[in-house]
């Protein structure tokens, strides 16, 4: 067992960043990953956001790599999200700070100028989501002669967000010859592909059985009717100050997130409320967070955009408004709370057409979420007639995906309705005939009549 990261043999300039960034003993995943890194192993590491698994692929990189060298990068850190690609380059440079090791991070949304004057600079390490990377990279502003560490960071997000392959693209311009790390939360077929493409005979390190949350997040479940039910429910929660203290609220859509800010925002101060999402700029969502880590702000609306890369020790709570409908996501959601050890709580509240979702989460985590009864003082609001359809529609849809010849109540209701409709129809239809053959003939006649 190691118990310091003094038994890694690290350098004093990495122990120095290490004692200043607060960390004491190793976690287990740094513990079973960083001495196989450091001999030169390919690696698959399996462990949860929170784990402290950026450190453990980090921390070898800066060591092998000692100083600053030419002006082509030698690493290369491959992320699914903006906002994970700087919270790692946050963490290189902590770590990095008594090196001189220059580290570039690439992401989208806003022009490539600042990233390009960087890169001209010379780089040793870039941070990067993978289609920023193959845009600079194409245009030569990138060159990959020199890697000789490659890193997929949150490989299963990747895969969830359909980069499998520009994955695929970058394995074909980076050397033959490198050492490559692939880390994940879960292993999911598409991440088991990938990683047969990328890991050549690799050691597997695993804390914990997959998928499954942190021992730190106490978890709880509330079954909620409606929209309205969830935001009264909200409301409830958020009056005690003191334990509710610092907040992530997680929603499906753009559309709901930013009615449960206005909702909020309405209840309390504009300056305790933020909401990021992917039609938020660059700037906002960078500035929400940045207020949000330093404690300027005590509750952060956001859809799953954010749910991996927020590196927040402290956060209280997560409440899952919606239920996530990819399933993994319910993991890395509830991963923002309990970090470092220390403990939190995750929230979750379930409509009647989130039930089926709640059951496949159940069966990935290995264990029932434990149920809350509504708070007898928050009002239960009746379901209005547009929601309950949609709910109706939703429950249909998946037994649907489980039998394919399920028609659904809300089908065959449909179904009747329409049947009856055209019946209807139709009866006024043969009505509408028999005076309109009527008609014609007498019609007819007059006209004949007429002729005669």
């Amino acid at each position: 067992m190691v118990d310091s990261f003094e038994d890694f043999k690290l350098n004093r300039q990495l122990l120095n960043a290490i004692e200043e960034a607060g960390y004491t003993k190793p976690t287990p995943i740094q513990q079973k990953a960083i001495t196989p890194i450091l001999a030169g192993q390919d690696l698959m590491g399996v462990a949860q956001t929170g784990t402290g698994k950026t450190a453990a692929f980090v921390l070898p990189i800066l060591m092998k790599l000692k100083y600053a060298q030419g002006d082509d990068p030698r690493a290369l850190i491959l992320s699914p999200t903006r906002e994970l690609a700087m919270q790692i380059e946050e963490d290189i440079v902590a770590l990095g700070k008594y090196t001189d090791l220059r580290t570039v991070v690439l992401y989208g949304g806003l022009g490539p100028k600042t990233q390009i004057e960087k890169l001209a600079k010379g780089v040793d390490i870039i941070v990067a989501t993978p289609g920023r990377f193959l845009d600079l990279y194409l245009v030569e502003h990138i060159s990959t002669k020199l890697l000789k560490f490659l890193v997929l960071d949150e490989a299963d997000k990747m895969m969830d967000m359909g980069f499998i392959s520009k994955i695929h693209r970058i394995l074909e311009i980076v050397p033959r010859k490198r050492q490559n790390l692939l880390f994940s939360a879960t292993m999911s077929d598409l991440v088991h592909k990938i990683a047969g493409d990328f890991l050549a005979f690799p050691t597997k390190v695993e804390v914990d059985v997959q998928a499954t949350p942190a021992e730190t997040v106490a978890q709880s479940l509330y079954y909620v009717p409606n929209l309205k039910t969830k935001l009264n429910l909200l409301q409830e929660l958020f009056k005690d100050l003191d334990t509710f203290n610092r907040i992530i609220v997680f929603c499906k859509t753009k559309k709901i997130a930013d009615n449960v800010y206005s909702f909020l925002v309405r209840k309390y101060d504009e300056e305790d409320v933020r909401v990021i999402h992917a039609n938020k700029g660059q700037n906002t969502r960078i500035n929400s967070i940045r207020a949000f880590k330093e404690g300027g702000i005590r509750i952060l609306v956001a859809t799953d955009v954010a749910a991996r890369g927020l590196d927040v020790s402290d956060v209280s709570h997560v409440i899952n408004f919606e239920v996530p409908i990819v399933i993994e996501d319910y993991v890395h959601r509830i991963g923002r709370t309990g970090r470092a050890m220390k403990s939190g709580e995750a929230i979750t509240f379930c409509n009647p057409a989130e039930e089926y979702y709640i059951k496949k989460i159940e069966k990935l985590i290995r264990q029932q979420i434990p149920v809350k009864d509504i708070p007898e003082q928050v009002f239960i609001e009746k379901t209005g007639f547009e929601e309950r359809q949609n709910i109706a529609r939703e429950i249909d849809n998946q037994k649907r995906k489980d039998n394919p010849d399920f028609k659904g109540a809300f089908h065959e209701k449909k179904a009747s309705n329409n049947r009856a409709s055209f019946n209807t129809k139709a009866n006024a239809s043969t009505r509408k005939g028999r005076f309109d053959g009527k008609a014609n003939k007498g019609h007819k006649s007059f006209k004949g009549n007429k002729k005669r």
